[in-house]
């Protein structure tokens, strides 16, 4: 939190008052966790008391109510208290920047996984990539609708942008509508995708024991769930631009919005090329 306005301080450094919510989100973190390992691994706690998806649902549940908080305090820091100078913004600009740079390396060692699977083939894939038992999605199918859909969606959020920066709300605010509607549209698109792959289902479960589908679910698995939290993101900003929070001169909320979209859009595109067009062609790479 800010210095109140009868005592503000004479720098414009924003030096923010002690918060729970760091400590919070860790041991929520740790339950989630935990939780889903369990759940993975069938086991219990507390004599079956916290058993099943009981766990993994309480760390959640504590996950999403420290976000609500914690951007409720972010928020009001911002447009309450006025506490975000020229200054402070340079290091949420820092600080953003810094976050996306590690989601770029959390989605290279999916990468990695992957080409390194392609590349080197084993005798359980039949030496061949993809495995000889794996039919792939045709890439210029609903792979190639949800790729139309990002790619319109980051122009939207383009489009909401620069009429923040020209100072047509109303406008900005059905260019974000649209954005979150894609957004949703996409997250659609992917379960309907994911209940039509014809590889890592057994007897009606997900069950990813190939190195083809544990690389595949996991990338685009982790890119669907970067789809949601970007929506969320988008809609808790449509909210904030209904309620004229944001200002041509300052929105940097909006603007982290969009650069994590933007880099989700980028993820998607790698994703597309290399994993459902260059995949999906028979026997990429045979061994010699």
């Amino acid at each position: 939190m800010s210095h109140d306005n009868h005592s503000k301080p004479n720098h414009p450094f924003h030096l923010v008052d002690p918060s729970p919510w760091p400590l919070v989100a860790s041991l929520a973190a740790g339950v989630l966790a935990m939780g889903t390992v369990l759940w993975m691994h069938d086991e219990s706690l507390f004599g079956g008391l916290l058993s099943g998806v009981k766990l993994p649902l309480v760390g959640l549940l504590g996950v999403l109510f420290v976000m609500w908080m914690w951007w409720r305090d972010v928020i009001k820091e911002a447009v309450v208290q006025k506490a975000h100078s020229p200054v402070a913004k340079i290091g949420l600009r820092y600080g953003m920047v810094l976050f996306i740079a590690s989601e770029v390396m959390f989605f290279v060692a999916f990468f990695w996984a992957y080409f390194g699977a392609a590349f080197y083939p084993t005798e359980a894939t039949g030496f061949v990539w993809p495995p000889q038992a794996i039919h792939p999605f045709d890439p210029f199918a609903v792979p190639f609708i949800m790729t139309l859909i990002l790619l319109l969606s980051g122009t939207t959020v383009t489009w909401a942008h620069h009429a923040l920066l020209e100072g047509k709300n109303k406008e900005a605010v059905k260019a974000l509508a649209i954005t979150v509607g894609l957004g949703v549209l996409f997250s659609c698109f992917q379960v309907y995708e994911y209940t039509h792959a014809h590889f890592g289902w057994n007897d009606g479960e997900l069950d990813g024991r190939d190195i083809y589908s544990s690389t595949f679910f996991m990338a685009t698995g982790f890119h669907g769930l970067h789809v949601i939290i970007g929506t969320i993101f988008l809609a808790v900003c449509l909210v904030r631009t209904i309620k004229g929070h944001f200002t041509p001169k300052s929105h940097f909320g909006f603007e982290a919005a969009a650069w994590y979209w933007h880099f989700v859009d980028v993820v998607w595109l790698f994703l597309f090329t290399a994993i459902y067009w260059w995949g999906s062609h028979g026997a990429v790479i045979a061994a010699h």
